[in-house]
């Protein structure tokens, strides 16, 4: 099945504004509650399950030669209507 974007927003940030949607994803998976992304009309809502698949990766893009750009991402990944996956055991510093 192709892949269907639901939402997307990517713009420049100041790293606090950023730290400050990430604290509240946070708090909505510790609390259990469904997780709403609004940016101008769009909107969507999510539940993830108990223990969703949690995918961290680094990368660099680019030309060979450079420049290259760098990124972090985050990802949390489950199948609809599915039950819960297993801890991997990934550690952040």
């Amino acid at each position: 099945m192709p892949e269907e974007v639901l939402f997307e927003s990517e713009n420049r940030q100041a790293r606090a504004e950023i730290a400050s949607y990430l604290r509240t994803v946070a708090d909505k998976l510790d609390a259990g509650e469904p997780i709403t992304l609004k940016a101008g009309d769009q909107t969507v809502t999510m539940e993830p399950p108990a223990s969703p698949t949690f995918e961290v990766k680094a990368e660099r893009e680019g030309p060979a030669g450079g420049p290259y750009e760098l990124s972090i991402e985050f990802e949390l990944e489950w199948d609809e209507g599915a039950g819960d996956g297993s801890d991997t055991g990934l550690e952040i510093e």
